[in-house]
């Protein structure tokens, strides 16, 4: 579990914050006497907006008066409970928070299409310098881009990103997948480097061996998955736990294919963020294979960890479009917009539920369906370590579980035992969880 020394952010913060520091936006606060009156119009484009909230400490929320006070702040602000706008130079269309860190893109063909924030002792951000040092940055404490060694970096777009522990993948739509940070395990798909020194490492690595185009990548712990577009699932990092699906519990350093009870099976998603990972098929089942101490997989096995993939038998789910996994907890979406959840910890449907072996329904009325709004479905699922996050048809958060350092969003630090709605401004399109942050992406018309 990632577990920060607030003493040694603050004294690393000398080393790395001030050169970023006079460039930090303001916070959106514009003064007038003048007062200004806004309609929208038909033809009105939506801006895109990104929200930040939980642990500031590490860096990972991208806002620097946070940590070493401006002037107009007094004192540093650990932690932020609810959520707070985010000004970035491009649309972000995908974000992902690992352990202390995050990274955004832009689907642009612009240069600059790759962001990162936060923890980098790893270079899971890249490289990060000033142009006063040659040293690289630790905390990295406001977005700062991060160069992709493109071959065509004005064609390309970034199409998606993922991180883990200590490790980043970033997808792009014509030239494969890359990645960077922490690879003691195999988890960037390269050769093993004994005794490998990852900070201010330059290596970003294209992962080659796919025999298609890669259309999704998940990071867990200390592993990764690959889905390609004929729906077969690649994986490589660490394997003890059978999160690899590899039929072993070794280390691998190239992306092999995944097997097991997957094998001949269409695969639409790939979800993991601890040592368990899942894949959902295209006809609508679910498949899982890693650890399953928290009851993740106990459908199908007694044992604790499963190295290959097994089919996990759902009754009265419906067909699974979409799957979320975490340290211990598990959700699967319907496609009615149905969420179900198992395995250990504050699963959302009251404190008394703490475990469940067999997937246990989420009452649609915790969403905001009721008899004013009978048709709200769910339409997107997300974990974190320890909660979980979900995205309503009409753009609205809700959220549930361990409310780690403030990471819910919902204005306090208690834990949330039922499904509780975040106040965005906008409507949500999508959502990133982390251990003890979040990041949204909203749009808006105002």
């Amino acid at each position: 579990i990632f577990l920060t020394n607030v003493k040694s952010v603050r004294l690393g913060l000398h080393v790395c914050s001030y050169a970023t520091l006079s460039k930090a936006p303001r916070p959106q606060e514009k003064t007038s006497d003048v007062p200004v009156f806004q309609y929208v119009g038909e033809r009105r484009k939506p801006s895109h907006k990104v929200f930040v909230w939980g642990f500031s400490f590490t860096g990972a929320l991208g806002i620097p008066s946070f940590i070493v006070p401006d002037s107009g702040r007094k004192k540093p602000r650990k932690y932020q409970l609810t959520p707070y706008r985010l000004e970035t130079e491009g649309q972000i269309s995908s974000a992902a928070c690992g352990y202390g860190f995050t990274l955004m893109a832009s689907s642009t063909k612009d240069v600059t299409k790759l962001w990162g924030m936060g923890l980098n002792k790893d270079s899971q951000l890249g490289f990060q310098r000033t142009q006063h040092s040659h040293k690289s940055y630790d905390y990295v404490l406001e977005p700062s881009p991060v160069a992709l060694p493109l071959g065509n970096p004005l064609q390309t777009r970034v199409l998606q990103v993922a991180c883990g522990r200590a490790h980043s993948l970033v997808l792009t739509d014509q030239e494969g997948v890359f990645s960077m940070g922490n690879n003691a395990y195999g988890q960037c798909g390269r050769q093993i480097v004994e005794d490998e020194v990852y900070s201010g490492s330059h290596v970003i690595h294209k992962i080659e061996g796919f025999s298609g185009r890669v259309i999704q990548v998940a990071c867990g712990q200390d592993h990764s998955l690959f889905l390609t577009e004929t729906g077969k699932v690649y994986a490589c990092g660490w394997g003890a736990d059978g999160q690899t699906g590899l039929g072993h519990h070794n280390v691998t350093s190239t992306p092999a294919e995944v097997g097991g009870e997957l094998a001949g099976v269409e695969v639409q998603q790939i979800s993991t963020y601890g040592d368990c990972s899942l894949a959902v098929s295209r006809d609508g089942q679910l498949y899982g294979w890693g650890n399953s101490e928290y009851l993740q997989l106990a459908s199908v096995a007694e044992a604790t960890q499963i190295n290959s993939p097994r089919h996990l038998p759902l009754k009265g789910c419906g067909k699974v479009v979409q799957a979320a996994c975490g340290g211990t907890q598990v959700a699967v979406l319907n496609e009615k917009g149905e969420v179900f959840v198992w395995g250990y910890g504050i699963l959302g449907k009251g404190p008394k539920l703490s475990e469940s072996s067999t997937p246990e329904m989420i009452p649609s009325t915790l969403f905001g369906c009721s008899e004013f709004n009978p048709s709200v479905a769910v339409t997107r699922i997300r974990c974190g370590l320890n909660h979980f996050a979900a995205v309503t048809d009409r753009g609205e958060l809700f959220v549930w579980g361990k409310n780690v350092r403030g990471c819910l969003g919902i204005g306090k630090r208690d834990d949330q035992y039922f499904p509780w709605r975040v106040t965005v401004p906008g409507q949500v399109v999508d959502v990133a969880c982390g251990v003890d942050h979040m990041v949204a992406l909203a749009k808006s018309l105002l």
